[in-house]
């Protein structure tokens, strides 16, 4: 068992042993040893009293020949914690390969010691992983939550709605802007509930509970198929238990928004 994962920098001692996340394209190929040892090596920090890896895997140098797994079938294969794991390791050998060049000066980059940062050799920029925040709000009216078809979703389900938070804006402002925005509906009582990282590919996902004030729903057909208020017990076809939209959901259902 391998219990709670702590995020770190700089590796033990004994760094020889541990897990290995294979990182191929944005797939996950999982070994107890890096596949080849002049690959690029990230640390990822400690997964109880395991060191945890990723294998920066190079265009067309597929060690699992193509038995790699994309992060949504690996969810349903692994318990969540080796999920957030693999999440990781495929942000920062992300995160590594598009910085290898200064993004001011364009001269050549290399680990600043010490640091999860990219440092530039020559002005000495530091680029660190980015993190897109996004909110994501179950929107309630009683016995009703406010469900929305994305025009991005690739199957027939109704999730809670989401966005990107803006440069100088708060996250509940982020929520009343996106609601609006997207159904047309003004909410109240805006409140956070809890957050997920989403490695699709960098986004933090944090979830909050509103309710409904006024106004009809009005799509925005950029964004949204169709939106609709949906009874508790007749809810359609939901997000899979991957996502925080899905906990949210269920915590409604259970009382506990």
């Amino acid at each position: 068992m391998y219990g709670k994962f702590v995020p770190l920098v700089e590796a033990p001692d004994d760094s020889g042993r541990g897990r290995y996340f294979h990182v191929v394209g944005s797939n996950i190929w999982e070994a107890e040893e890096p596949a080849h040892g002049s690959w690029g090596l990230h640390f990822l920090g400690m997964l109880g009293d395991t060191p945890c890896w990723a294998v920066d895997v190079p265009h067309g140098e597929d060690p699992a020949d193509g038995a790699s797994t994309d992060l949504f079938s690996y969810f349903g294969r692994n318990p969540e914690v080796d999920w957030l794991v693999a999440g990781r390791a495929v942000q920062l050998v992300d995160w590594a390969r598009s910085h290898r060049f200064c993004g001011r000066c364009g001269t050549e980059t290399h680990q600043a010691p010490g640091e999860r940062a990219m440092r530039c050799s020559a002005c000495n920029l530091l680029s660190f992983p980015r993190l897109a925040p996004a909110i994501i709000s179950l929107v309630t009216r009683g016995d009703e939550a406010l469900l929305a078809h994305g025009v991005t979703f690739r199957s027939p389900m109704y999730s809670t709605l989401a966005g990107f938070v803006e440069a100088g804006e708060s996250l509940e402002d982020a929520v009343h802007r996106e609601i609006f925005e997207e159904v047309g509906v003004h909410i109240r009582n805006v409140r956070y509930w809890g957050s997920q990282p989403w490695p699709f590919p960098h986004s933090l996902m944090l979830g909050f509970h509103a309710e409904w004030e006024s106004g009809d729903i009005n799509i925005d057909p950029k964004e949204i198929v169709d939106a609709q208020w949906f009874h508790r017990d007749a809810l359609p076809n939901i997000p899979p238990r991957i996502s925080i939209a899905r906990k949210l959901i269920d915590a409604w259902l259970a009382g506990e928004v």
